[in-house]
C-alpha cells in the first residue's frame, strides 16, 4: 500500500476516484476506497477539489454516498470550529461504564486474537493507514468490550495515522464510544468476518449483538498501558527571509501547492514544538508531511515557535489559512476551503448537518 507524495500522483488519484464502486464496496477490507484520506487532512488537495472533480464525471445519484462521506470530513471541521478543545472532552454526555483512562495492551501488541484485527493493526503500523471500517471496529473494541476510555486510544491512533486530523479522529472515536452519538456502536465477530472474509470463530466477540453490551471485559483486554509518545522534529534553522515580502506560513494542515502560488512570498512550514508535545506523530507521520511540503516551492521548514517567527518576519505580513488547531496565529487569516461554506455553525448530528448540505448539491 503505497502514500505518493508527489502532486501529479495526487491528482492521478483523485482522477481514479469510482464513486458507484465505492458506494458498493466501501466497507470491505479490499473496497474501492479513494485513499485520498492523508492529503485531504494535510490540505495537499481541499474537499471542494474532489467534490468538483467526482461531479464532473458522475451524477449526483452516482456520488451522493462518496460525497457524503467526505461532508463527515467538513462536520468534524465544523464541530471542532464550534466547541475548540471541548473536543478532547466527553462533548454531549459522558462515556458509560469506564474502566480506566489507558488503552488495552493487545490493541498496541496487535494481539487481541481476532486476526483481521490484528492484521490491519500491524498493517497501521507498517503503512501509517487504517481502513475506517477497521478504525471502528478497534474503537469499539477498545471502548465498549475493554471499557477503555476514548482518549489515550484515540492518541495511539491519532500518532501512527498519515491522515491524522485531531477532529476526525478523536470525534469518530466519540461516536463509537457514545459521547458524541446517541448510543455506542458494537461490532461482533460475524461482522468482521462478513467485512475482511475470513471465517474466525471462537473470539470474545462471537456472540450475537443483543449480548455485546452485558459481556464483561474479556481477558484478552484485561491488561492495560498508557500510551506515551514523543517526536523528533528537524533541527531548527534560521530561514532566508525577505522582510518586504508576506510570509505565508503553513503547518500539518496546510500543504496546498496552489494556495498563493502566483505570489512572490516567503513561505515556512511552521512544526511547533508544543503542539507536537501536546499531539505527537509517528516518525513515518513527519517524514511524510515532509515530504508533501516539497511540492511547495521555495518552502523553508522553521521549528519554533509562531512568535519565535514573528521576530524573524514582518509581523504585519503573515498570512495563514485558518484551522482551530492554530488559534493562536496572528496575521490575515484566510477561509478554510469548505465544500459548504453556507452551512456553518455547530450540528449535534450529521444527518441535521448532511440534510442541510445535500440542498446546496441538487
Amino acid at each position: 500500500m503505497e502514500f505518493p507524495t508527489d502532486y501529479a500522483s495526487i491528482l492521478a488519484r483523485i482522477a481514479r476516484a469510482d464513486p458507484v464502486k465505492y458506494a458498493r464496496t466501501r466497507n470491505y477490507v479490499d473496497g474501492a476506497v479513494t485513499r485520498l484520506s492523508p492529503y485531504l487532512s494535510r490540505g495537499v488537495i481541499s474537499l471542494p477539489q474532489v467534490k468538483d472533480a467526482i461531479l464532473a464525471k458522475y451524477t449526483f445519484y452516482e456520488a451522493e454516498k462518496l460525497v457524503q462521506e467526505l461532508a463527515w470530513r467538513e462536520y468534524w471541521q465544523r464541530v471542532w470550529q464550534a466547541a475548540g478543545n471541548r473536543i478532547f472532552t466527553d462533548l454531549r454526555q459522558e462515556q458509560e461504564a469506564v474502566a480506566h483512562h489507558k488503552i488495552p495492551s493487545a490493541l498496541l501488541e496487535a494481539d487481541t486474537g481476532i486476526k483481521a484485527v490484528d492484521d490491519q493493526i500491524r498493517l497501521l503500523y507498517q503503512t501509517g493507514y487504517l481502513h475506517n471500517h477497521f478504525r471502528m471496529y478497534i474503537a469499539s473494541i477498545a471502548c465498549n468490550t475493554g471499557r477503555a476510555h476514548w482518549l489515550q486510544p484515540s492518541r495511539w491512533l491519532y500518532y501512527h495515522l498519515l491522515d491524522g486530523d485531531l477532529a476526525s479522529n478523536g470525534l469518530s472515536w466519540q461516536w463509537v464510544a457514545g459521547t458524541f452519538s446517541a448510543k455506542k456502536y458494537y461490532c461482533n465477530q460475524e461482522n468482521i468476518n462478513q467485512y475482511s472474509h475470513t471465517h474466525q470463530t471462537g473470539t470474545f466477540l462471537d456472540t450475537a449483538y443483543d449480548r455485546l453490551p452485558r459481556l464483561e471485559v474479556p481477558e484478552a483486554l484485561k491488561q492495560t498501558a498508557d500510551f506515551t509518545a514523543s517526536v523528533v522534529l528537524p533541527q531548527n534553522k534560521v530561514p532566508d527571509i525577505d522582510k518586504d515580502l508576506p510570509t505565508l506560513v503553513y503547518n500539518l494542515y496546510n500543504l496546498d501547492p496552489l494556495w498563493h502560488s502566483d505570489s512572490t512570498a516567503n513561505r515556512i512550514l511552521l512544526l511547533e514544538p508544543s503542539h507536537f508535545d501536546e499531539y505527537p506523530v509517528s516518525s513515518r507521520v513527519l517524514d511524510f508531511i515532509l515530504a508533501l511540503a516539497v511540492n511547495i516551492p521555495g518552502i523553508q521548514v522553521f521549528t519554533g515557535a509562531f512568535s519565535d517567527l514573528q521576530l524573524l518576519v514582518n509581523a504585519n505580513n503573515i498570512v495563514f489559512k485558518a484551522h482551530p488547531a492554530f488559534a493562536h496565529y496572528t496575521g490575515r487569516a484566510e477561509s478554510y476551503d469548505w465544500m459548504f461554506p453556507h452551512v456553518n455553525g455547530y450540528y449535534n448530528s450529521f444527518s441535521a448537518y448532511w440534510k442541510k448540505c445535500r440542498q446546496y448539491l441538487r
